[in-house]
């Protein structure tokens, strides 16, 4: 056989046993995965229930406050015990896959796991996405150092399985495999496609047996808008990619002023902001959280005034920042999409005032605009962003208003220099490590 036959023979095999290893590792991530998301709906259920208890109690306020206080303290406490589990877990797969960082200790697993419930589950505006990818990648280390595999290819079945924890936290399986190759490594290969289209098959047919196979919202059917209308979507998504690069700037405005406040322990600023949060919560659920169900509301046609929109979206674009500016373990994701909700129904309404013949369905479908268009904005992996959507909402009529609106809001952000958020979070990781020798990526 030529050397090259030999080549390709030994590839091929390569890939093989990267498909198994990642089989057993989606298998893993589907069902741990799976039981994290079952439960933050248990704890989001039991939120609200507290909240609405405390109204009708003596000083319930300070209970509901207590609350906040004790899930952030309590989650920056274990990430004190594990540091590489805090924040949202992205940016550290990404510095592994570009050997910037070592591989993660399997200890980020329990600890993102039990972290994510406590931080999340008390309010804090955080995604469950990133606890998710991060669990998913660190599982992947743990089963390829298991089969002795090379650096190179651990490296691999990480990044894979990184997708595999993405698609179970949406429940969307082209989105997590998109956003393995449109994000995390930026280029596509047979040698991580195989893999990652395996784990998160795998993952996703076990978190369905958890979570069950319905989309994560309810929609019902919405009528292709008229051709006559992307040119709003095209403004709408140029006015998401000014909104999405000032709330960058916000996060690492506030991530930086969290770094320079070392007068006080990150348990205690985490506090500070658990306290927050619980003010908020007692006041109105639907203010945090990561938004599922504000989102469900306006998608299913609730009617909210302009001033309550306005006041949810003011609310939820500062406390997303601030919630995640703890370091607690939670994502970014999952607020995004929620806001662009917010952001997309109000501008649906604004086109509603000059012409009504719309109705409502244009304001949902601009909705659902809005949550793809805001995330491009923001983490600039559009392709990520609009198969996302479509799988969480069963909804393909306003695929070109999404890919428009997409397109423009990433433009409008690279127009006014706004860097895509996780490459100025793995910059700002990377900054506050100790610097260490290139190489080897086992701790």
């Amino acid at each position: 056989m030529s050397d090259a036959g030999t080549a390709k023979s030994s590839a091929g095999r390569t890939v093989l046993v990267l498909g198994i290893l990642a089989v057993v590792a989606g298998i893993i991530v589907g069902f741990l995965g799976g039981a994290f998301r079952w439960l933050l709906v248990e704890a989001a259920a039991w939120r609200e229930h507290l909240s609405e208890w405390a109204h009708g109690v003596p000083l319930g306020w300070l209970l509901v406050v207590a609350f906040g206080v004790a899930g952030a303290v309590f989650a920056a406490a274990l990430v004190k015990l594990s540091p590489r589990a805090s924040g949202s877990g992205i940016q550290d797969v990404e510095a592994v896959y570009r050997n910037q960082l070592t591989i993660p200790p399997l200890s980020v697993v329990p600890t993102r796991f039990v972290g994510g419930l406590a931080s999340i589950g008390s309010g804090m505006v955080l995604g469950r996405e990133g606890p998710t990818v991060h669990m998913g990648a660190a599982l992947g280390v743990g089963v390829g150092r298991a089969a002795r595999l090379r650096d190179e290819d651990v490296r691999t079945l990480s990044t894979a399985m990184s997708g595999a924890g993405l698609a179970v936290a949406f429940n969307a399986p082209v989105g997590g495999s998109v956003f393995v190759l449109e994000e995390v490594a930026k280029s596509a290969s047979y040698r991580l496609i195989v893999p990652t289209v395996l784990g998160v098959g795998a993952a996703i047919a076990c978190a369905r047996l958890v979570i069950g196979d319905s989309p994560d919202f309810a929609v019902h059917d919405i009528p292709v808008p008229p051709l006559g209308t992307l040119p709003m979507f095209l403004v709408f998504g140029v006015l998401l990619g000014l909104a999405g690069a000032l709330y960058n700037v916000l996060v690492m405005s506030l991530m930086r002023l969290n770094r320079r406040m070392t007068r006080f322990s990150p348990i205690a600023r985490a506090g500070v902001v658990g306290a927050v949060i619980g003010a908020v919560l007692y006041i109105d659920p639907l203010a945090v959280g990561g938004g599922d169900s504000l989102t469900q509301l306006l998608l299913a046609g609730q009617a909210f005034a302009v001033p309550v929109l306005v006041l949810y979206l003011t609310v939820r674009f500062l406390m997303g920042p601030l919630s995640y500016s703890a370091a607690t373990p939670g994502g970014l994701f999952a607020p995004m999409l929620a806001l662009g909700a917010i952001a997309g129904t109000l501008f649906g309404q604004f086109v509603q005032v000059f012409d009504p013949s719309l109705g409502t369905d244009f304001v949902i479908a601009m909705a659902i605009v809005g949550m793809s268009t805001l995330f491009a904005a923001v983490v600039r992996s559009p392709l990520t962003g609009v198969a996302l959507i479509v799988e969480m909402t069963a909804i393909t009529t306003v695929t070109v208003p999404m890919l428009v609106a997409a397109g423009a809001a990433v433009v409008t952000a690279m127009l006014v220099k706004s860097p895509p958020v996780y490459d100025s979070l793995r910059e700002f990781m990377l900054q506050g490590m100790a610097p260490r020798s290139p190489g080897s990526i086992r701790p």
